[in-house]
Order: C-alpha cells, then structure tokens, then sequence
C-alpha cells in the first residue's frame, strides 16, 4: 500500500526547510557583511551635505545661536529653516537678496544671477563683513554675519567680474530689521 503526500512540510535531508535556509544564509559572514553595508550607507549618508541637512533639520533649533554663527554656513547650521529674504523686485539686475534668520539672529547674502568670478558681499553696519566669489553657475551665497540685537542694518553688494560675464555695475541693497521681509 503506497501513500501519496502533498505535505510540503516535511524535508529530506539534502532539501532543508525555506525557514532554515533562510536562517543559515543570513548568519555568520553574510550576516556580518549585511550588517556592515547598512551601518556604511547610513553613515555615508549622515556624511553629506543633504545628510547634515536632514540631521540638522530634526533638531527644532539651530545649532548655532547668535555669535556662534558669524562666518559659518547657514545651511549647514539649520538657519535657512526660519529664514526670511529681503529682495528687491524691480532694478535687481542680479538678483541679489539678504537672509536673515531671526533664531539664529545672523544675515547672509544670495546672488541669483551672477556668473563665475562675481563676488557677493554682506555687511551689518557696524560689524562683520563676509564674501564669497560665484565659482560655477550663476549664485552664491555668503557665510553668515551676527546681528547683535533687533535693531540691525545690513548691506549687501555683487561687485561683477571685470571682464566677467555679467552685464550689470556693482550693486548693492539694505536692510534693516523693520525691511519688508517674505
């Protein structure tokens, strides 16, 4: 008497089970090489500057208050989260802006429609001034520059390359804490 069964739950020995296969493949050196690979990429990840942004961006504050932000990059330090643009919309040949983040209480300024050689500039009267040269497409923005309480004035200016390709004299704008900010 022969017995047919369609049981797939038994195993021979030389077929293991799916569960156990699956087991034996992801322990020892696969497992070690899996585990290897996502710690590298999500390191890699945190490592670039999209990675800074984003680890920057879970935090509520910024990571740089008041002094502690003159000179460095406001995109790196999360104050472009709550930052406001002063630009002026007529007579703006490059499409020059100020930034001002009221938490990280500093001002930076953007160039939009410069091009390779043009040098951006932000001054708060009184203070700090900082540069930046446009080195490839068309902006650039500074580092930032502390404004020591409410009741600032900063200045921003593109000064074109001499024999560069931009159309436009140096140009500047200001802004003060009162400015018309969006």
């Amino acid at each position: 008497m022969t017995t047919d069964s369609t049981d797939d739950s038994s195993t021979s020995p030389g077929n293991p089970s799916p569960r156990r296969a699956a087991r034996r493949w992801l322990s020892g050196p696969a497992a070690l090489a899996y585990a290897v690979a996502i710690v590298s990429a999500v390191a890699a990840a945190v490592a670039t500057p999209l990675g800074d942004h984003l680890m920057t961006s879970f935090f509520d504050e910024p990571t740089c208050p008041g002094e502690a932000c003159d000179g460095k990059n406001p995109q790196n330090q999360g104050c472009g989260e709550d930052a406001r643009t002063f630009k002026p919309a007529v007579h703006n040949p490059a499409g020059l802006q100020i930034r001002y983040s009221e938490d990280c209480k500093a001002v930076w300024a953007k160039i939009e429609h410069g091009h390779p050689g043009d040098e951006v500039t932000v001054k708060v009267v009184g203070g700090t001034m900082r540069g930046a040269e446009v080195e490839y497409e068309y902006d650039k923005f500074t580092n930032m520059v502390t404004v020591a309480d409410r009741d600032f004035q900063a200045v921003a200016c593109v000064i074109p390359k001499p024999g560069g390709g931009s159309a436009f004299e140096r140009y500047c704008i200001q802004a003060t804490e009162a400015s018309a900010w969006r």
